[in-house]
């Protein structure tokens, strides 16, 4: 909210949350009862469109929060290089607000407004209208409500909530206290309202005037400089008719200049054009390939994680992952996401973090995690890893971590297949194996003398066992062929303290992947379970026992632009 806020700056339906959208409800049973009793032939065809053309608002949205963020993730042509924060996401959630409102407001006039109804497709005078009252009044009316919007007292109470967003991305543009957006409603609507009241309204021009709007809402606030210069170099006239992203950018960032809303003439009559546009324009044309010290290898671990990393829906990667039934009823659109991701044939950048001075990099392979199940497939994911390790090297990264499944010893022998392909790689291949059981250990309560190890015995499970030996801490398996495994990579003077035992008993358990429930019931009471793998075994809850999630590390507090509350890929 607004550091101070004012009257009507909640929006009216914020307590129904996610059934906000029941409020164009009664609008759709209406549309259904003129169809029920008119016929199609009979409806008002401007009136039925409009439901339809605010989901293909919505799309057109998203598309561009999905392009600009990976375009920020890469970092090239960034305007502002800083990242966004938790607050931010969880700000901006409800960008879809101004969709419904727009709804509400374009229904009433379909209904109510004298020449809002049965409107022709295409008329080229209100079309010419349009423009022209879209460039002068409300261009200028515009102007100067922003100037007002800067005053002290509309700024703690309204308008500083949009300006708490620093680094804007696309959904910035609609983010505003209920009145506020209510006032640019009522002043994008003087156009149309105009048209329908001297008769030469259309559909294709309103269409048309509102896809317009969308599209520099979004570009000037995408914080990534996509206008070429060959386009100001043969339309000179059109810098005072169109502003850029680093235009805009200028004005989260200085407050008091570039007051336009798409056309910067009035800022140059005005004279509150900021001197530094131009110079910001030319520097952010430019490619700047940032340096990365880390990349972290990732894949997409379901197809319902497309909708939670940072690139997908803004709502869902500001909340936990679940798997929740509107999204399983979009498996067609997850499935084309698929299809799209593997047709793009390489890795793609969806998260840049810094923390102090060091820079790292998270790389998606278009795969998800069933794709490594399929033996078809292994090959070409081999193919892409190898080409990501390459182009890190190649970049200067120190370290590349390689996520679960593209470490897999059926796959590529945790990266033993690279690095033999490449000896004189620069880049050093990690898994992460010392870090996740240096986790696990600090889980274990301190005093612990003997611990029961069960599960499928993975290289994390290997390293736990070898560091607690080697502290004298008895690690008792009930396995022969797990203790033949484990027992190599036990030091010679600790193998004593590694035991093989089917009666043994211990408080405490680390359980790995494909434990059953019938050695779980081994378990004595008070048994602490803590897990090892982050694919968690099936767990049978007793009241004598405590199971323990997957452990994890604190993100430290200098780690910059992390904001999606969880990261669905592998680590």
């Amino acid at each position: 909210m607004a550091t101070n806020p004012g009257i009507l700056s909640e929006w009216p339906w914020k307590r129904l949350g996610s059934f906000k959208y029941l409020v164009l409800a009664p609008w759709v049973v209406h549309g259904c009862h003129l169809a029920a009793t008119k016929g199609w032939r009979e409806l008002d065809l401007g009136y039925v469109a409009i439901l339809p053309s605010m989901l293909l608002r919505a799309l057109h949205n998203q598309a561009w929060i999905t392009t600009s963020r990976l375009h920020n993730a890469s970092g090239k042509r960034q305007i502002i290089d800083r990242g966004i924060e938790f607050d931010q996401v969880d700000r901006e959630r409800n960008w879809d607000d101004q969709i419904i409102l727009s709804a509400i407001l374009l229904l009433l006039g379909a209904v109510y407004m004298p020449g809002g109804q049965h409107l022709p497709l295409w008329r080229t005078d209100g079309a010419v209208l349009l423009v022209l009252l879209h460039a002068s009044p409300v261009e200028f009316l515009y102007y100067w409500f922003h100037r007002a919007l800067h005053h002290h007292f509309l700024y703690t109470r309204y308008h500083s909530h949009h300006h708490a967003s620093i680094v804007t991305e696309p959904i910035t543009s609609v983010i505003h206290p209920f009145a506020e957006l209510l006032a640019y409603q009522l002043l994008f609507s003087i156009p149309m309202i105009t048209c329908a009241l001297t008769g030469t309204a259309s559909i294709i021009t309103f269409e048309i005037y509102v896809i317009y709007i969308d599209f520099m809402n979004n570009m000037g606030h995408c914080n990534f400089e996509l206008v070429p210069n060959w386009l100001f170099k043969w339309i000179p006239p059109l810098k005072y008719l169109m502003y850029t992203p680093s235009f805009h950018s200028l004005h989260h960032t200085q407050f008091r200049t570039n007051y336009s809303l798409f056309m910067p003439f009035y800022d140059y009559i005005y004279n509150s054009m900021d001197k530094l546009s131009d110079v910001l324009y030319e520097n952010s044309l430019k490619d700047k390939e940032k340096e990365v010290d880390v990349v972290h290898l990732t894949y997409l671990t379901s197809l319902q994680s497309i909708y939670h990393i940072r690139t997908g829906f803004a709502h869902y990667a500001s909340n936990p992952y679940t798997s929740m039934w509107h999204l399983r009823i979009m498996w067609p659109v997850s499935w084309l996401s698929m299809v799209l991701a593997w047709a793009y044939g390489s890795w793609f950048t969806v998260e840049s973090n810094v923390m102090k001075k060091l820079r790292m990099q998270s790389w998606a392979i278009p795969r998800c995690s069933f794709h490594y199940g399929l033996n078809k497939e292994k090959e070409a994911i081999n193919d892409l890893i190898e080409k990501a390790i390459y182009e890190a090297d190649k970049k200067g990264a120190k370290v590349v971590s390689l996520g679960l499944l593209n470490q897999a010893h059926s796959l590529n022998g945790s990266g033993e297949l690279y690095l033999q392909k490449y000896p004189k790689f620069g880049v050093r291949l990690v898994d992460g194996t010392s870090l996740a059981a240096a986790v696990v250990i600090k889980s274990i309560p301190q005093g612990t003398n003997q611990v029961i190890i069960a599960g499928k015995i993975s290289k994390v499970a290997r390293t736990v066992a070898s560091a607690l030996c080697k502290n004298n801490v008895q690690v008792i398996v009930a396995n022969k062929q797990d203790y033949d495994i484990m027992k190599p990579y036990i030091l010679e003077n600790a193998t004593r303290n590694l035991l093989l035992s089917t009666t043994a008993t211990a408080e405490v358990w680390l359980i790995g992947e494909g434990l059953d429930v019938a050695e779980q019931s081994r378990a004595q009471k008070g048994t602490r379970f803590i897990p090892y793998s982050q694919l968690l075994p099936k767990m049978v809850p007793k009241d004598c026992c405590t199971y323990l999630t997957t452990p994890a590390m604190g993100v430290p507090k200098s780690m910059q632009n992390v904001h999606s509350c969880e990261v669905i890929w592998s680590h």
